[in-house]
């Protein structure tokens, strides 16, 4: 591996507990003090993919003007959400750092790759699963922005609650 970048497909239990803390907020938003935007573009305009099929994007961070930018993260990630513990998995994740290669992913960047079989996103009503890519920039006055974009793999219509008629 060299010093520019750190990636790792598949699951990636080490940078769960990093990824469920950037969920919780980004304390540069939180100060106020910096309104970074990052404007992503999925190769699908309906983000609705299918597994193993290739999901690209392409990311253009806007309003960090002067801020010097010492690390970009960039991963593929699916969460849970309703009753009960949630879960929180990388299928991909992508740190860029060191001078040389923060320039190539800022402001303009892309990156390419495969999804995994499962899980499938699912829209149930005690639990849902989402995936979505993020893009995170680290500053080096020591602030971080994430931004969160959301797609699905798979079509499983949503559920029902049993308490709504049948159509």
């Amino acid at each position: 591996m060299n010093d520019a970048a750190a990636t790792t497909n598949g699951d990636s239990k080490g940078i769960v507990p990093a990824l469920r803390a950037i969920a919780a907020g980004s304390p540069a938003v939180a100060k106020g003090t910096l309104s970074p935007r990052v404007v992503l573009q999925f190769d699908h305009a309906s983000r609705i993919y299918q597994p193993h099929e290739n999901l690209g994007v392409r990311y253009r961070i806007e309003g960090i003007d002067d801020e010097k930018v010492r690390a970009v993260e960039r991963s593929a990630v699916w969460y849970t959400e309703g009753k009960g513990e949630e879960d929180l998995e990388s299928h991909f994740f992508e740190r860029l750092f060191g001078q040389d290669a923060v320039n190539a992913a800022v402001p303009n960047g892309s990156f390419a790759i495969v999804l995994p079989s499962s899980p499938l996103s699912y829209e149930g009503v005690i639990v849902k699963v989402r995936w979505c890519v993020r893009v995170r920039i680290f500053f080096e006055g020591g602030k971080d922005f994430v931004s969160e974009h959301v797609f699905e793999i798979g079509q499983i219509p949503p559920a029902r609650n049993r308490r709504e008629p049948l159509a």
